[in-house]
């Protein structure tokens, strides 16, 4: 496993992290056939193996942070744990907070991170008298959170964020297709290097949004959006994550089904030795040329 630095957080990260959602067996009202707290406690024991060091979970990821807390029990002290909050007062937050504490079966995090912002709404009723911003500096001031940070998916949203705060990491959709059709997120990358912030990459494997009925048809439901497939989708999956790794990323998060993990874990250090080729840029401009009038985002993206 390759590493890096996250920003100027001072901790050391795998290329690839774990994103909790693969140790779900249950999101809503659906269950993952074939998943279970020992098919969990496989997965990351597997994760630990391979040098993975990064987790990161959520609330809203159905019944993952009892799943991934129990297996992580063993592994807690030598791992990088992040959780987030979709909550935006504090009193919304607190319960939240402590009831990942409690599933997770840790007194602290290692990045704890506003989720989710998807509006200016968002940021305007966070950083109110009230607001979640005031429980999540009170957690890094007493040492429940070790660093704070933000996911997004609107580009604006984000920058105004680390303007008002100097948060410590930020969880964004570094994504070829939007990147090379739409070029989000140059700015965030820009404003992130500038106040050594660290990046952490979401949706790196990932084509296009998919509805509900296509994402459970298939076999890969866990994943927000629809991934390039493994099999028929090979070079593209490995040309979409350089992509991500060229914009200077520091560890990337695959989607939530095992598969994508395990490939990126495989993989890593053949598209970190081999960056992005030409012929490979002109792959995914091909493939973006076939995508380019289909929706990336819709509700079930947002999640991750």
């Amino acid at each position: 496993m390759k590493y890096h630095q996250l920003g100027k957080t001072g901790f050391t990260v795998s290329a690839v992290a774990y994103g909790g959602i693969v140790s779900a067996s249950q999101y809503g009202e659906t269950t993952f056939p074939g998943d279970g707290q020992r098919a969990s406690d496989s997965y990351v024991a597997l994760a630990i193996e391979q040098g993975i060091n990064y987790f990161d979970v959520a609330p809203t990821y159905g019944n993952a942070q009892m799943m991934l807390g129990n297996s992580l029990k063993h592994y807690r002290r030598n791992i990088h744990l992040a959780c987030k909050t979709e909550a935006r007062t504090r009193a919304q937050a607190e319960k939240l907070m402590h009831e990942s504490l409690n599933l997770l079966h840790t007194d602290y995090f290692d990045v704890y991170q506003m989720h989710a912002l998807k509006k200016m709404e968002d940021i305007e009723i966070a950083f109110r008298p009230g607001g979640v911003m005031e429980m999540m500096r009170d957690m890094k001031e007493s040492g429940i959170a070790r660093k704070l940070g933000i996911t997004a998916h609107s580009e604006a949203v984000a920058l105004k964020a680390l303007e008002l705060y100097e948060f410590d990491t930020v969880l964004f959709p570094f994504n070829w297709h939007m990147h090379m059709g739409h070029n989000m997120g140059a700015k965030l990358i820009v404003a992130a290097r500038e106040k050594g912030i660290g990046l952490l990459c979401m949706k790196s494997m990932v084509e296009r949004a998919w509805s509900a009925e296509e994402r459970y048809a298939s076999k890969y439901p866990k994943s927000w959006c629809k991934p390039f497939d493994i099999e028929e989708d090979a070079a593209l999956l490995k040309a979409a994550v350089k992509y991500a790794l060229n914009l200077g990323v520091d560890t990337i998060i695959p989607p939530g089904n095992y598969a994508h993990f395990r490939f990126a874990v495989e993989h890593i250090e053949e598209l970190l030795a081999h960056p992005l080729t030409e012929k490979e840029k002109t792959l995914l401009a091909a493939r973006f040329e076939q995508v380019r009038n289909q929706p990336f985002f819709d509700e079930s993206c947002y999640t991750l």
